[in-house]
């Protein structure tokens, strides 16, 4: 099957398949004699492999790895749960990066009056020489010390 066909049974875009053969993460193609990529049943289902592990946020190394983990079938399955244990250790970690940055928001826009006035601690907050979230992601309620409707002051 041509490049279109295999995106199509395996749900990854025939850019994304160009782009996993030159990052090295799926084998390049056979050609035909017009020169035309060929991919068989084998291919789409790493190609589908790739997918899943994308859904599943690995990034493009640990795909690697558990590609190789899944070709290799005498691997031992604690390497895969090993490998997934600290993506899921990642995962924990934005979700609380994202957690800080929604509460911090959500404070800043309880914060703001939302009339007609300009006056807006949000706007104050994005335009401060402090960080409105600091590297370390910590909570809102340590953030820039505005109480609900009061607003920030201007210099």
């Amino acid at each position: 099957m041509n490049i279109g066909q295999a995106a199509k049974a395996s749900g990854v875009s025939a850019k994304m398949i160009r782009h996993y053969e030159s990052v090295g993460l799926f084998p390049e193609a056979l050609r035909t004699e017009a020169g035309y990529r060929q991919y068989g049943e084998r291919e789409v289902g790493t190609l589908r492999f790739i997918r899943q592990s994308r859904d599943l946020g690995f990034s493009i190394e640990q795909i690697r790895d558990l590609l190789g983990l899944w070709q290799n079938r005498k691997r031992p399955s604690r390497q895969v749960k090993a490998l997934a244990q600290a993506h899921i250790a990642e995962l924990d970690a934005k979700l609380q990066e994202l957690q800080a940055m929604k509460a911090t928001l959500a404070h800043l826009v309880h914060c703001c009056q939302g009339d007609d006035r300009p006056d807006c601690p949000i706007i104050d907050s994005l335009a401060g020489e402090q960080p409105v979230l600091p590297a370390t992601a910590r909570p809102a309620s340590r953030g820039n010390g505005l109480q609900p409707g009061r607003h920030a002051r201007r210099p």
